[in-house]
């Protein structure tokens, strides 16, 4: 049996040699990450003491840091945002559409995140509300969530957007419902071309007002005739968008918006060993078919560090992002006309507050309702039940 292993662990144990190699080069952002991953469900963060009713069982449950690249802390996230997106699904198929940078942009987007991710959103939603929208295609106004995603499965710099969008929109006069193809939603060549065009427009008006900043192995690129040589093979190379066949209902789309509205550039499941070696760690490679495409990697630590700090968003950035129908205010009206145009009931909603969920944790010993019997702060210790003769005690991780 594997024993488990956590970032955490590797932060723990190396990160504080990779701070002092690196000091003075990593990020408020990326020092303040692996502090909340080292703290992560300790000590450090506080917590509380749970006890069973019934039969006086207790454990100690440590606070987590709810930091959105920690990988222990995604699972409660994304059922939050779940709970609160469900309703908005349609009884139709739903496509996967992927738009992918070239890495020439790749590595431009590294140095200039929150600009080049913002612009990585506008253009992918742009296209795909344009191409939908034109009487040629569909001719509907169609709905999008839209996710970031930064890595490659080894944990890469690979930005990219995942879309996930219904197979159909309302006619642009409001009048009906218009379903794609079966398994075709928007031609993949039509909408690279397209994405091209506005994303590299936009490149360069950023470009042009000095928004963009070079620095390192792309500091050549602030004078102009480089950064428009760079750009040059972009212009003629092919785009990559990426469309799937639909899922198979909108339970299908529930369980694969929650592997990808929260992920992180690796999650503990996949780390295999952490050694004098190094770590070594589950990858995809894509460019193998069939079994071969599972492969195993080994990484030094501070090479492991590395690369999953890369994938530390700027402060306040938006990762998941609505458009057309889902976008905003309209989103309501626009979902509502949309299933009156299918002809299907809306969720039932009396104006009246739902009653919370009961998430108490059920004693493993009896089964019976266990409670919170103390809180303690940062950095302390509990104190444990009155009576711990009784008692079995637990830690939570």
């Amino acid at each position: 049996m594997r024993v488990s292993i956590e970032v955490a662990d590797i932060f723990r144990a190396a990160g504080p040699a990779y701070r002092a190699a690196h000091a003075g080069q990593l990020s408020l952002a990326q020092l303040k990450v692996m502090s909340a991953i080292e703290n992560c469900r300790t000590a450090a963060l506080g917590g509380h003491v749970e006890a069973c009713e019934d039969c006086g069982h207790w454990r100690v449950a440590y606070n987590s840091c709810r930091n959105r690249h920690c990988p222990k802390c995604q699972g409660a996230a994304a059922r939050t945002w779940f709970a609160k997106r469900e309703a908005d699904l349609l009884p139709v198929g739903y496509f996967h559409v992927v738009f992918t940078l070239p890495t020439e942009v790749a590595d431009i987007a590294f140095q200039n995140k929150a600009l080049v991710y913002d612009l990585l959103f506008k253009p992918a939603s742009e296209t795909m509300l344009t191409i939908a929208a034109d009487p040629r295609h569909l001719g509907a106004r169609i709905g999008i969530t839209a996710v970031l995603h930064t890595w490659g499965s080894a944990m890469t710099h690979h930005p990219h957007v995942h879309m996930i969008v219904p197979g159909g929109g309302i006619a642009l006069n409001a009048s009906h419902w218009i379903s794609s193809r079966p398994a075709f939603l928007l031609p993949v060549r039509v909408l690279g071309k397209l994405f091209r065009r506005l994303f590299l427009t936009r490149l360069l008006a950023l470009y042009e007002v000095d928004r963009l900043t070079f620095f390192g192995s792309l500091a050549h690129l602030a004078e102009r005739r480089a950064f428009l040589r760079h750009l040059a093979p972009v212009r003629k190379k092919h785009w990559v968008v990426y469309a799937k066949a639909p899922f198979a209902g909108p339970e299908a789309v529930l369980a694969y918006l929650s592997r990808y509205t929260h992920r992180v550039a690796i999650s503990n499941s996949r780390l295999i060993a952490f050694d004098a070696s190094g770590i070594t760690f589950r990858y995809k490679d894509y460019r193998r078919a069939g079994a071969d495409r599972q492969q195993v990697m080994t990484l030094g630590a501070d090479e492991f560090i590395r690369r999953f700090l890369l994938h530390v968003l700027p402060r306040g950035f938006h990762r998941i992002r609505h458009y057309g129908l889902l976008a905003g205010s309209a989103r309501k009206a626009s979902l509502l006309l949309a299933r009156e145009l299918l002809n299907i009931a809306a969720p039932p909603d009396d104006g009246t507050p739902k009653k919370p969920e009961d998430f108490s944790p059920i004693c493993p010993c009896c089964g019976g309702r266990i409670v919170v019997i103390e809180v303690f702060e940062r950095w302390r210790q509990p104190r444990g039940p009155p009576d711990t003769s009784k008692a079995n005690r637990e830690t939570v991780p």
